[in-house]
């Protein structure tokens, strides 16, 4: 069985988006998705390859990324939990991800707006809570 993560460049400093990106880590726990936060003091190349060297698949949030429905997002969360596959979304810092990175790795994008990576991390969280909320068939998803 497939498993998500989530992976952040730096613990969030904004005491509000802290709380709903915690608040939506501890609820997607319970579905077995795991959030890994990477100390900001190492540079970008190092989180990049940390990630990369996981030997998952990975997902990056990028601004030049698709865009997903819920419904689409949910449907790749149930190909990835069925799969064997391990699946990494990773958020980049305020400045984004390596071009070379970005050149060879998957993107979706969670808005056409420019996000904080701390609010996009919060967004991201919540629309995989409801991915799996969707899966379940429960109520907190309404077309």
């Amino acid at each position: 069985m497939g498993r998500v993560s989530v992976h952040i460049y730096g613990r969030p400093k904004g005491r509000g988006t802290r709380n709903l990106i915690d608040d939506y880590a501890s609820r997607n726990s319970s579905a077995g998705m795991e959030l890994v936060v990477h100390s900001d003091k190492t540079g970008l190349s190092d989180y990049e390859q940390k990630i990369e060297s996981r030997g998952a698949e990975l997902i990056l949030l990028d601004e030049s990324g698709s865009l997903l429905t819920s419904m689409e997002l949910a449907e790749l969360i149930s190909e990835v939990t069925v799969s064997d596959r391990n699946t990494i979304f990773a958020v980049g810092p305020a400045d984004g991800f390596s071009d070379d990175l970005k050149l060879r790795t998957k993107k979706i994008s969670i808005s056409k707006m420019t996000l904080t990576h701390e609010m996009a991390t919060a967004i991201l969280l919540e629309q995989l809570y409801r991915a799996s909320e969707i899966n379940k068939g429960s109520q907190y998803h309404r077309s």
